[in-house]
């Protein structure tokens, strides 16, 4: 991932939040039939290997996982985003010499691909996984709420992933590059705006 010294996130603690902010990961692999792209929600084990481990599923009838990966998987997390007008800068009004950009959070996680089918492994991704998005709400459901049996039939049509971790990015272009002016201009802009991730980008716009 390209990234600039100025929107680079260097510490780990700050790169492993911003992944389990983002729900939803691209899991990606290079393979003889071309390259392949999963959209599929991740979990984050800290405290697996020496950078962490990635746990998520397919479904078996997805080709993904049993076409032979070339080289590491890449697994893409992307934060809240939003488009940045020029007409925000004040310094447009100054030398007109800016132009459109877009603000975003990503991180890029790099990995050997580990796909698994035991039964008992499978739970325990999915249990983690539901426990993970239904810990907000008053009455989360459970992987124990449905019966037994169709939860064993619902496990043998997926597919496990493992993901050891060996490479970790992390980027926040967030108008870091930009006069303190021009980025007050942006966090109004967005503010006044409330397009989708707008309020969320504009927190994220350093004072």
């Amino acid at each position: 991932m390209y990234t600039p010294s100025a929107f680079v996130v260097e510490d780990k603690a700050e790169v492993y939040e911003m992944i389990k902010q983002c729900h939803l990961a691209s899991f990606i692999t290079a393979t003889p039939a071309g390259p392949m792209a999963t959209p599929l929600p991740m979990l984050l084990e800290e405290s697996e290997g020496g950078l962490g481990v990635l746990y998520g599923h397919l479904a078996r009838p997805n080709p993904h996982w049993e076409c032979s990966a070339i080289g590491e998987a890449l697994a893409v997390f992307m934060g809240p985003d939003a488009y940045v007008t020029p007409s925000w800068y004040p310094s447009k009004a100054e030398h007109g010499k800016v132009v459109p950009t877009w603000n975003y959070t990503s991180v890029q996680v790099s990995g050997p691909a580990e796909f698994f089918h035991d039964a008992d492994r499978l739970l325990d991704v999915v249990g983690r996984l539901t426990r993970r998005h239904e810990a907000d709400r008053a009455s989360p459901w459970a992987v124990t709420d449905a019966p037994q049996n169709y939860i064993s039939a619902q496990l043998r049509g997926i597919v496990g992933i493992r993901m050891p971790i060996s490479k970790i990015a992390g980027k926040r272009k967030m108008s870091q590059n930009r006069s303190e002016a021009d980025r007050q201009g942006v966090r109004a802009g967005l503010i006044e705006r409330q397009r989708m991730h707008d309020p969320a980008v504009a927190a994220l716009v350093p004072g």
